[in-house]
């Protein structure tokens, strides 16, 4: 096992958070029960805010950045977990308040660990990474709702391109659900189509405001972007259906009104993939494991040296990236 290694580390510079790689040793690393030795980590849309200093992810510094990581379990003092188990973690606020996975090794607390199913290898997991359970978990609360059918109304599923979108796109056509993806991009139709989108409309369609309700269109959706975007495809959703919101890559803000919620009894279902429950992150990794077409996933993400990072931040966040970005830590 190595003495030193390296790591991206967030710290307090002139009051201002700054990124930069160093080395650590195993006695820097926090006291939790279980050390791993990371495979790979991957870039997230928080991840790009985090390691560019654009947004303060960080609450506690020093902090090691990156919010999942994969990899194989070196020492474990917690009877859950021994030496050769392997993990993946995504959120739990690594990278906020708890140390994260854009290092060789990290100590771990051993609630934090999911085990990897065997049907992904760690690359493969961290193609899929906190992105892509995000969308598992969506789909889980989509279908749960009971409003979406294979064949029947389209699902809308927004910022389609991007990790969320991606495999959420793929998770839905897998179960047989009509999938319109939304995206300012034309040039990712082909590869949307591949993952199983049948037909697309541009983000600025859904940009636009409009009236309260609308056109009944969607039996469902997937929602990234939040913003305008969240209240027009709340608008648009037809009686009884649900719109999932996991994200704010477009605003925070939700400038709408509660007709589409009291007039066709549309639902805005909230999914948290940092907090949620063991049950439910158990099911999300099943649900990747059993419908996750291992072809399209390969057209989903591409490998990353350890020192591409900076330069990945900055695009994550300029919306250059298309479908999920791994770091391959070990180089």
């Amino acid at each position: 096992m190595a003495e030193s290694f390296k790591a991206f580390v967030i710290t307090d510079v002139d009051g201002k958070p700054k990124g930069d790689f160093t080395t650590l040793t195993l006695a820097d690393l926090p006291d939790n029960d279980v050390l791993v030795e990371v495979a790979y980590s991957s870039v997230n849309y928080k991840d790009g805010l985090a390691v560019s200093g654009k947004g303060k992810i960080a609450r506690k510094l020093p902090m090691v950045a990156g919010i999942d990581l994969a990899g194989t379990v070196v020492e474990s003092r917690s009877p859950d977990w021994n030496p050769g188990d392997k993990v993946v973690a995504n959120g739990w606020g690594m990278s906020e308040t708890q140390w994260g996975g854009y290092t060789r090794f990290q100590r771990m607390k051993a609630e934090w660990l999911t085990r990897l199913p065997d049907a992904f290898s760690f690359e493969e997991a961290m193609g899929i990474g906190t992105a892509g359970y995000t969308a598992a978990l969506c789909v889980d609360a989509l279908e749960r709702w009971g409003t979406v059918r294979p064949g029947g109304k389209e699902v809308l599923v927004t910022g389609a391109a991007g990790g969320v979108g991606s495999v959420a796109v793929a998770l839905l056509a897998k179960r047989g659900y009509p999938v319109v993806a939304s995206t300012g991009r034309p040039e990712t139709h082909e590869y949307l189509r591949g993952l199983g989108a049948t037909g697309f409309i541009d983000r600025t369609a859904l940009l636009e405001k409009g009236a309260p309700l609308q056109k009944e269109r969607w039996a469902g959706g997937v929602d990234s972007v939040g913003g305008q975007t969240l209240v027009n495809a709340l608008s648009q959703t037809a009686w009884g259906g649900a719109i999932v919101a996991c994200g704010l890559a477009g605003s925070a803000d939700l400038p709408g009104t509660v007709l589409p919620h009291i007039l066709r009894s549309v639902a805005l279902l909230g999914v948290d993939s940092v907090m949620a429950p063991q049950q439910l992150r158990n099911a999300a990794w099943a649900r990747l494991a059993r419908d996750m077409d291992k072809n399209a996933l390969k057209t989903m993400y591409d490998v990353q040296p350890f020192n591409a990072l900076p330069d990945l931040a900055t695009k994550i966040l300029d919306g250059q990236i298309r479908g999920r970005v791994v770091i391959d830590v070990t180089r």
